[in-house]
């Protein structure tokens, strides 16, 4: 299996990007649709906003984006005509106004969000609250406003149930933390500064520069299998050069292959720094400072301490080479980097037994070493039995003895360093394997402690090498081998039925992404064996975000616990659509995180984020419903979906909790997905109705395209109105379907009326033709009697 890349698919990261970029202690703004011919409606409205206005958010949704159902008896009636022109032909507008509301006074700024192509696809309207400040500062002829600017409780009533924080777009240039401290307040011409500081509603490019590695790519993969390699030969020459080389400086020949082997590392070390990774969410990180930060805080310091150039210290003629060696120790550090990527080199079992082999062998070299250097010791450390060690035994038997000059006190002679290496490691292998026949063999007490603890190693080694390979694999990589399978099938399925290359390319990059993020765990089948007791109480743990929502709250825990066993979780990849328009609505969707788009007919009605609802309003007697829009996923989303099947067996065992959610649910979804819950759009009317709550608005507009404003109905009557007019509707179009299902009875009674028809038709052929068949057989025996008789 090819290392896991993480989530690349492009994305519509607009939602995302408003939510990160600016101050969160002015999220107060709406979001409303450009390409609408006939009105501006609102598609996406902030938590801050809510509460600054007093309204729900499913009551602010499908209005104007010039926010009409504001205004009052001193909003100016030229100001409100200027602001319709102005939208409308598609130009630039600032002026004042009067809003009236229940929290005070606000700014209100609108500019233009384009997509890929230039086109106007969205207005941004913020709104800073301004009421306090108003009423603290005169105006510039010394005379301030003798109008009492009451102030109630902010937040609507569903502002304490929000799951979500909503981010900032007002001053987005930075004209908001440079605020102008003279006694009036004003709005820069240029609001949100250059064009390229606005977020733009499309498909984001992956941000990546030429000068970033991708960590699956193919030259990063053959980098690693160089800088392994490298690896193995620091872990192989440094305990040699340290054991057998010491201050023997002329008999070293690999100064040029170490510095380059330090030259490599210093360039991995370098390349690191521009290399990508996967966070913990399974998003690929391109930016080259998180990637520094990510790297200086994990493997930076083990990968500089082992890469320090000891070797250059032999281009100024040092001569404490024995120092040097013990210095470069260091740089079997890096065996943990091999540690680190395992799962990369270790993608079948010929290289993890190669691994591990090669492990055992090094353990080996690194003990041959140690072996030689307790000989070298007991040789010249002890003279009164430097004749017993083994090296000695050795050289009498190679006929290249040591000899012992008392004068300095020292041995001479001995066989050659290579035949010293062989017999060491011949020694310690047989030791480790458990074969404990050698021709060498320990003398001394030094060498006999050695030698056990060599056996002891070598029992361990065995125990956990050789005797577990099979186990060790299976541990590792069962869920890499359940992977290998689930593609494997996929691609055979794909092959078999022919499917085209754009449905394969689909199917494999949801596959791979919703791995990533479940590792390709089934909670559902986890959970089957658990009782219900306990299976309710953690179906309630994970899923108690959705269950917390304020449509709940009227509900038992006995409901609850029946409702959660009906909650799944379901994933969705940038591009891919939720929901078509038609569709029967199978489930009601909380969007745990990431961005929607809810389309029809190719226009952008609605964005959903983190903490909304999508869904339809439900009925206990007509339990089909089609969609009336597209719900598409912008980035990858992550849900949670109440089964309507589920839903309604729930309400069907709690009748008493039924009524509250067909009631609350009305209230709670961010948006109405029932075929004919279409919002009504009138045309603009020159004034809105008095409202009778009190004003808290002066507004600064600026806007640059124009947007088809969808009025909603103004104060309760309004809204009864169009609750009465929705209801006619509702009977309407039940009485059509009556009306179809009567003429649909009608033609199955022509039809059978038809076919009996056709029947007795073709009983009366049958009896026709048998009648003939009858009469021709009759004609044929008469001829035949007539022959016979003459």
């Amino acid at each position: 299996m090819p290392v896991m890349k993480g989530l690349l698919a492009p994305q519509n990261t607009f939602l995302d990007t408003i939510a990160t970029r600016f101050d969160g202690t002015h999220s107060n703004f709406i979001l409303a649709n450009a390409q609408v011919s006939q009105g501006f409606p609102i598609v996406y409205c902030s938590d801050g906003f809510c509460e600054l206005t007093g309204f729900s958010r499913a009551e602010v949704m499908q209005k104007s984006c010039a926010c009409k159902f504001l205004y009052g008896p001193e909003s100016s009636e030229t100001v409100v005509l200027s602001i319709d022109n102005a939208l409308e032909e598609r130009k630039e507008f600032k002026d004042k106004i009067t809003f009236y509301g229940k929290t005070g006074e606000c700014l209100l700024d609108i500019v233009p969000i384009k997509n890929e192509k230039g086109d106007v696809v969205l207005f941004l309207a913020s709104f800073k609250d301004i009421t306090d400040t108003k009423a603290s500062k005169a105006p510039p002829d010394g005379k301030r406003e003798k109008r009492h600017r009451g102030r109630v409780k902010t937040g609507s009533p569903f502002s304490s149930t929000r799951l979500r924080s909503s981010a900032v777009l007002y001053h987005i240039s930075g004209h908001l933390h440079s605020r102008d401290k003279k006694s009036k307040i004003k709005i820069n011409k240029n609001v949100f500064g250059d064009p390229p500081a606005l977020p733009e509603y499309k498909v984001a490019d992956a941000k990546k520069s030429k000068f970033i590695l991708l960590h699956f790519s193919t030259f990063k993969a053959g980098w690693d299998w160089l800088i392994l390699l490298a690896t193995f030969y620091v872990a192989v020459t440094v305990p040699y050069n340290v054991c057998f080389i010491g201050d023997v400086d002329q008999t070293r020949s690999t100064t040029v292959t170490d510095i380059s082997v330090e030259i490599l590392f210093i360039i991995d070390i370098v390349c690191s720094f521009r290399t990508t990774y996967v966070s913990k969410s399974g998003q690929v990180i391109f930016e080259a400072r998180l990637i520094c930060i990510h790297y200086m805080t994990t493997w930076f310091i083990i990968d500089l301490v082992a890469a320090l150039p000891f070797d250059l210290l032999y281009a100024f003629n040092v001569s404490v080479v024995s120092v040097v060696h013990l210095l470069k120790t260091v740089r079997l550090l890096r065996l943990l980097r091999l540690l680190q990527k395992m799962d990369r080199y270790s993608q079948n079992s010929t290289v993890v037994l190669t691994l591990l082999m090669s492990m055992f062998a090094l353990v080996a070299h690194w003990m041959a070493c140690i072996w030689f250097v307790i000989g070298k010791k007991e040789l010249d450390g002890n003279p009164s039995s430097w004749d017993i060690g083994w090296l000695h035994e050795l050289g009498r038997r190679l006929e290249s003895p040591y000899l012992f000059e008392g004068s300095v006190n020292v041995t001479v002679g001995g066989p050659a360093l290579r035949s010293i290496y062989v017999a060491s490691l011949y020694f310690t292998l047989s030791s480790l394997t458990s074969v404990g026949f050698c021709n060498v063999s320990a003398n001394t007490d030094a060498e006999k402690i050695f030698s056990i603890c060599t056996m002891l190693i070598g029992a361990l080694m065995h125990a956990l090498v050789f005797g577990n390979v099979t186990a060790i694999i299976q541990r590792m990589y069962s869920r890499w081998s359940q992977y290998h399978t689930r593609t494997k099938d996929l691609k055979d399925f794909i092959r078999v039925h022919h499917l085209p290359q754009g449905l394969k390319q689909r199917m494999l990059e949801y596959f791979q992404t919703t791995w990533s993020v479940n590792n390709g765990i089934d909670s559902n089948e986890l959970l089957k064996d658990f009782p219900d007791e306990l299976r309710s109480d953690i179906t309630m743990h994970l899923n108690k975000e959705i269950l917390e929502l304020t449509l709940f709250s009227g509900a038992s825990r006995g409901c609850l616990r029946s409702l959660s066993r009906h909650i799944k979780t379901s994933f969705c990849a940038p591009g891919e659509y939720l929901l078509r328009q038609g569709d029967a609505l199978q489930a009601i969707f909380f969007v745990c995180s990431g961005s929607m788009e809810v389309l029809k007919d190719g226009m952008v009605l609605a964005i959903l984020g983190k903490g909304d609802l999508i869904g339809a309003t439900i009925s206990v007697k007509e339990r089909v419903i089609k969609t009336n829009a597209d719900v598409k996923a912008l980035t990858y989303c992550d849900m949670q979906c109440i089964n309507l099947k589920g839903l309604y067996e729930v309400l069907d065992l709690y009748p008493e909790y039924s009524h509250q959610f067909v009631q609350d649910i009305q209230q709670d979804l961010t948006y109405n997905l029932r075929e004919g819950h279409e919002t009504c759009v009138r045309p603009p009317r020159p004034r809105p109705p008095v409202r009778s709550h009190r004003r808290w608005g002066v507004l600064q507009l600026q806007s640059g395209s124009s947007v088809q404003p969808v009025l909603g109905n103004e104060g309760m009557v309004g809204r009864e109105r169009e609750r009465e007019r929705e209801r006619e509707r509702e009977r309407e179009r039940e009485r059509e379907r009556e009306r179809e299902r009567e003429t649909e009875r009608e033609t199955e009674r022509e039809s059978e009326r038809e076919t009996e028809r056709e029947r007795e038709v073709k009983v009366i052929e049958i009896r026709g033709n048998e009648a003939r068949s009858k009469e021709w057989v009759r004609k044929k025996q008469l001829s035949a009697e007539n022959r016979q008789g003459h």
